[in-house]
């Protein structure tokens, strides 16, 4: 008989068996994508529902050189063979993939391709699922602006390495640039609310009750006047993805906090729950 994930303490993280998960800004096809690790995860996480919510494969990135190896081939063949086993999956395109916008509305071996989508709970809350980029300024009215961002990102990403190698051998612990740029910048931090405030108005406007998005690559669940909130965060940095519980509750999934070394726990109960979905 497989636990419930509420009838777990939180300290054991999320259960193996799901109602629905939801993934959003892997960016396959470039070298920051953490692919094994989301392989592992999805090794750890079955789903009656998959929603892949936006950035899976970075378009952007393949066309300007491809990078693709074994694990990010890996991570698609995963997802297809979920779909051949009767996983509902369903792919909500974002800006980086945005080419398969052009499909909404169809079916490809097993994948729905939609612009966005209502995903309805256990306990009948209706989420309207959607990547985000739309209630982005910068996106909607400057892509060369867009473009340069994301080739800044992606210079202070691989900045990561050499200035944390300098730090373990001075003895001291990990530090992100890319994300203390991302969320301790004044004008960055102003965008990342505005945006969230955007979206929860279009929910508010589509009469449901809830958001799930991504783009922003920052976890979080809030509330806006009545509108429940959520971002998956991403799987370049952050390793976090939202799933609804068998009873109905959405959770917001840490990966990287899960056990590194052989616990006591059952199979299946990794991951840190770093926020519980208000009811």
């Amino acid at each position: 008989m497989t636990k419930s994930c509420d009838d777990l303490p939180a300290s054991f993280g999320f259960c193996r068996h799901v109602r629905a998960l939801f993934l959003s800004d892997v960016h396959l096809g470039t070298r920051s994508a953490k692919a094994a690790e989301l392989l592992e995860f999805l090794r750890h996480c079955e789903a009656d529902i998959i929603y892949l919510v936006g950035d899976i494969v970075d378009f952007w990135k393949v066309r300007r050189g491809p990078y693709w190896p074994q694990s990010h081939n890996d991570v698609i063949q995963k997802l297809l063979r979920q779909a051949r086993k009767g996983v509902r999956l369903v792919l909500v395109p974002g800006n980086h993939d945005e080419a398969l916008r052009d499909f909404a509305g169809l079916h490809f071996g097993g994948i729905e391709i939609h612009k966005d989508v209502v995903h309805t709970t256990a306990e009948g809350r209706r989420y309207l699922v959607m990547h985000g980029d739309e209630f982005d300024l910068v996106v909607r009215t400057a892509r060369w602006l867009a473009f340069l961002g994301d080739r800044g990102y992606e210079l202070a990403l691989w900045l990561n390495n050499p200035l944390n190698w300098l730090r373990r051998h001075l003895g001291f612990g990990y530090w992100s640039l890319s994300a203390y740029l991302k969320y301790r910048v004044k004008r960055a931090a102003s965008f990342i609310g505005a945006f969230e405030e955007a979206v929860a108005s279009e929910a508010t406007r589509r009469g449901v009750d809830g958001v799930i998005c991504g783009h922003i690559h920052h976890a979080c669940s809030r509330r806006f006047a009545g509108i429940h909130y959520l971002n998956c965060g991403d799987w370049v940095e952050s390793c976090t993805a939202i799933v609804e519980t068998r009873e109905g509750k959405l959770r917001i999934v840490n990966w990287k906090d899960r056990p590194l070394v052989p616990s006591p726990r059952p199979l299946g109960e990794f991951g840190g729950i770093v926020e519980i979905a208000a009811p």
